[in-house]
Parts: C-alpha cells; sequence; structure tokens
C-alpha cells in the first residue's frame, strides 16, 4: 500500500473524513497514477488483476469522471457459475437479454473464452462521438 493511501485511510479511521472523501481521494490518488504497462520489455506477461475503464468528459460545461475498477476474479467466478444454471434457466435469461437488445448467448460463454478476451484487452480501442472525452478500458 502506497502511503498516500495509508494517510488517507488513517484519516478517515480517525473520523477527520467521510468514508465519501476518502473515496473520493482515493479515486483521485487512482487517476494520477500512471498505467501500468501490461507487457514490459524485458520480463513475461504478468495476469491482470482488474478490468478499468475510466473517462473524462465534457457534459453541457460541467466536467464528469467515471473510474471504474472491477476485480478480474469476480468476472472469472461468474463465468464458472453460469455452468451451473440449468439450461431452462440459461433460456430463459437469453430471451430477456435479446429483448433488451443485448444479443449475448450466455450457454456458449466459456472460461477460456474469458481469458482469451482478457488478453486481447490491451489492443482494445474505443471510439467516443464527443470530441472532448477521453475513454481508456485497459486491464491491470
Amino acid at each position: 500500500m502506497n502511503e498516500q493511501r495509508k494517510e488517507i485511510l488513517e484519516m478517515l479511521a480517525e473520523g477527520k473524513i467521510t468514508a465519501d472523501e476518502a473515496d473520493r481521494l482515493i479515486a483521485a490518488l487512482e487517476r494520477d497514477q500512471p498505467v501500468p504497462a501490461a507487457v514490459s520489455e524485458d520480463g513475461p506477461k504478468t495476469k491482470p488483476k482488474y478490468l478499468r475503464v475510466l473517462v473524462d468528459a465534457i457534459d453541457e460545461g460541467v466536467p464528469s469522471r467515471v473510474n471504474v475498477r472491477v476485480p478480474l476474479q469476480l468476472l472469472r467466478a461468474g463465468v464458472k457459475l453460469a455452468a451451473l444454471i440449468p439450461p431452462q434457466a440459461l433460456g430463459q435469461a437469453n430471451a430477456e437479454l435479446a429483448r433488451s437488445g443485448v444479443p449475448l448467448d450466455l450457454t456458449q460463454l466459456k472460461p477460456e473464452q474469458l481469458e482469451t478476451l482478457i488478453e486481447h484487452l490491451d489492443e482494445m480501442t474505443v471510439e467516443v462521438d464527443q470530441p472532448d472525452a477521453k475513454v481508456r478500458v485497459f486491464c491491470e
């Protein structure tokens, strides 16, 4: 744990700041950190732990920021748990997804496909309609 994060958590424990303030401070720290390279020039590729989505935009003159960090272990566990869902329930879930405009077939979701997707996320490009918006999706 880095020193600044530790100080924020200590201030929270001492009641000097609220949980919301601590969350905002930690998010600001993470935003200011350089994005770690998934592949080093002289070493093997490390297994990523998080899927990160960062969005910086200006909406009607007001700056907006989104910083989402999802543990990839959660996604991996979800894919494995999907194998335990009865076929009838998967069929109903697929029908609801299709009705909502999400063409995803949960019966075809396999753990090895998720790993392949994660490996190729460093090559992912996101296009945004807003010219002043900045979106980054990567694994870390």
